[in-house]
């Protein structure tokens, strides 16, 4: 299934006809020589010299992956001589890796995850500079600010079922006794090059989850993970845990279908900002139904709760996530502010695979403008003058754990893809054609 489909099979609203019509071109006729650069790797259109060679987008991401995961390639056809194309380069690995060091792209090129987030940081904080040099308004928030978040608030309402009534189809976690056998999809096959079962799950969940069902009936189920710490403990919640993540990606997928200025890009940056966004703006709408008291997430008949650690709360608080959602929920943030930063989170020009970026980075201002107006019209100051500040410090936090979540989740597809959805490995995946 092509990347399009999968995305097109989340429905809620039809994208405009628009993105059917063919656009006009954004290529300057100054441009045109450079825009007919070809990619020395698969053939595509380059938009650049990357890591030393003329390449597109996706063999950019797809080195700088592959040098990253230091992974051990194979060639599926045991050939090792692949033909490395635009429409071909997604079936070998290998070969395309291969064929990337031939070209003469250097992995000493490749800035360090550390140097990304200095850049990344840096950028955040000029473009937070320039918005706090912009005069506060005498009136706060002007109409075409106003009627920003009302969309917004909309979109939310229309694609954040905060009950979780429509979220039925699920698989609740069954307990695998020691006489039980364990289904064989999720057996580690002898001799496998993987991560042990203890790995996978210090990676996708290093605190034990609870769970809580409220039947209609009145009635009470519990679930808790079981006491020993093979790493095999987390096997009965994956299947559950899943199916509730791509719940909660359809709907942020659908959050952004309704945003008028996001249907006007072109498809291709359409899934471009989303594959970056998704994960960062389901841990901004988890929060809103986290209670800081219990260590519970509050999702209608369900309750999540992080089972308390050897030593406590303190360790708790050593995960970078819970530690985020506790950070995130002492701001005591309204619904208007939550969902400006879902909107500043999905229109960031950054994104691996974005051509527009202009056209991005001039929508991310215009949103993070309105969330600096509404705090400064809706809230008393001096009290929260350092608000925006700290919500831009979440944000770039939140970049931070979303690129660390990432990189565990396709660690882990290489040897269990079993864990993943076709939704989640899309997600992930790179940004190629």
């Amino acid at each position: 299934m092509r990347p399009e489909e999968i995305w097109n099979n989340v429905e809620f609203v039809q994208l405009e006809e628009a993105n059917s019509v063919p656009r006009k071109s954004t290529i300057n006729v100054d441009e045109e020589d450079e825009a007919l650069q070809i990619c020395r790797v698969c053939g595509d259109k380059a938009n650049g010299y990357h890591f030393n060679v003329m390449t597109c987008e996706g063999c950019k991401g797809f080195f700088r992956r592959a040098m990253k995961r230091n992974v051990r390639l194979r060639c599926p056809f045991r050939k090792g001589t692949c033909e490395i194309t635009r429409k071909t380069r997604r079936q070998c690995q290998a070969c395309r890796l291969r064929k990337c060091l031939e070209s003469g792209m250097k992995k000493e090129m490749i800035m360090s995850d550390a140097a990304v987030e200095q850049r990344r940081a840096l950028i955040m904080r000029k473009k937070k500079e320039r918005i706090e040099a912009q005069p506060p308004g005498v009136q706060g928030l002007t109409e075409e600010q106003r009627m920003l978040i009302a969309e917004l608030m909309d979109a939310q309402m229309k694609t954040f079922d905060t009950t979780f009534s429509q979220f039925k189809d699920f698989r609740l976690p069954e307990v695998f006794s020691s006489g039980q056998e364990i289904p064989e999809f999720l057996q580690t096959s002898v001799g496998e090059e993987a991560l042990s079962w203890r790995q996978i799950k210090e990676e996708l969940c290093p605190m034990k989850l609870s769970l809580q069902l409220r039947g209609e009936d009145g009635s009470v189920w519990n679930y808790r993970p079981p006491a020993n710490s093979n790493g095999k403990e987390i096997i009965p919640m994956l299947p559950h845990l899943a199916d509730m993540s791509t719940y909660m990606f359809k709907g942020v997928i659908n959050f952004a279908k309704v945003i008028s200025c996001f249907r006007d890009l072109p498809i291709e940056d359409q899934i471009s900002l989303l594959k970056g966004a998704t994960f960062e703006i389901c841990i901004l709408r988890f929060n809103t139904l986290f209670n800081t008291e219990t260590g519970t997430w509050d999702c209608g008949r369900l309750a999540y709760c992080c089972e308390d650690p050897e030593g406590g709360f303190q360790k708790l608080l050593l995960d970078p996530l819970i530690k985020f959602h506790y950070m995130l929920k002492k701001l005591q943030l309204h619904k208007e502010e939550y969902v400006l930063m879902q909107a500043i989170s999905l229109f960031s020009p950054d994104r691996p695979g974005v051509v527009q970026r202009s056209v991005v980075d001039q929508l991310q201002e215009r949103f993070a403008m309105a969330l600096k107006a509404y705090i400064e019209c809706s809230r008393p100051q001096p009290t929260h003058r350092f608000l925006f500040m700290k919500i831009i410090a979440v944000l770039t936090e939140l970049r931070s754990i979303n690129a660390q979540h990432t990189q565990r989740l396709l660690r882990i597809q290489d040897s269990h893809p079993f864990i993943t959805t076709p939704l989640i490995r899309e997600l992930i995946s790179s940004t190629d054609g």
